[in-house]
């Protein structure tokens, strides 16, 4: 059977992602580019916030939206600066916020300060906005700690729950996913999952949306509800698209 309805499903819920030290104007035109493929085009594309008015200027007139972060990647816990930045980055044009969670806060049991920074990033994100809120599972480790991480994120008003910043050892994980999944249907929220880093090959997109066929519905996985964060796996998608072989994934992320 083809892997092209599939690859066609995972590319338009693309956050097709720059977040390298080493970026560049040149390499944010290059991504809004293939952002706007005709096979696509992918949801949105993900950029350093000193590169949101830049993308804003390739993208002009099309439909794919403008995520950036915040608190990335350490998910420090100084509320105030957090705000102040999400609130530049909205006003450059950014259409969705991607904030990291104080996870560390969480791990030693304080729960105050991360639900504080989620609900006062909440209050900024508004008018058709989307707020992603990034739990770094693979540095929280224990699901029961990244299904309390689940809860917080979704009782504060997250749009969307991300695994991970794709800049530690561990990004995203089925398992992590599951459990991300799980909280997201028991809270019977509209509430969407994201998740990112390391998906390189159409069959690490698969697993991820066949996870969400299985626990939320045939129907639920859409760009609205389900996002793919990565750079490296768009040749491998276009590629199947294409009914080429496998293209070698390319990027980091």
């Amino acid at each position: 059977m083809s892997d092209a309805p599939l690859a066609t499903r995972a590319l338009r819920s693309l956050d097709l992602t720059d977040l390298t030290d080493t970026c560049t104007d040149q390499a944010i035109d290059a991504l809004c580019k293939k952002a706007l493929d005709p096979h696509g085009p992918v949801a949105a594309v993900c950029v350093w916030p000193q590169f949101v008015k830049r993308a804003q200027e390739n993208l002009r007139g099309s439909l794919v939206r403008i995520a950036t972060v915040v608190n990335f990647p350490a998910g420090g816990e100084d509320v105030s600066r957090v705000t102040d930045d999400t609130q530049e980055a909205l006003s450059d044009g950014a259409n969705e916020i991607d904030l990291v969670l104080p996870y560390e806060a969480l791990r030693r049991g304080d729960v105050t300060v991360a639900a504080e920074m989620v609900e006062a990033v909440r209050d900024l994100v508004d008018q058709g906005r989307l707020f992603k809120v990034i739990l770094e599972t693979g540095e929280l480790k224990d699901p029961a700690l990244i299904e309390a991480a689940s809860r917080l994120a979704i009782d504060a008003g997250a749009d969307f729950i991300k695994t991970s910043t794709g800049k530690t050892p561990v990004s995203a994980t089925p398992e992590a996913a599951e459990i991300m999944l799980k909280a997201i249907k028991t809270s019977g929220k509209p509430v969407g999952l994201k998740p990112s880093g390391g998906i390189r090959t159409v069959a690490d997109a698969k697993i991820y949306l066949d996870l969400a066929d299985r626990i939320m519905g045939s129907g639920w996985a859409t760009p609205q509800t389900f996002r793919i964060g990565a750079s490296s796996v768009y040749d491998a998608l276009i590629a199947a698209i294409e009914g080429r072989a496998g293209t070698t994934a390319t990027g980091t992320y």
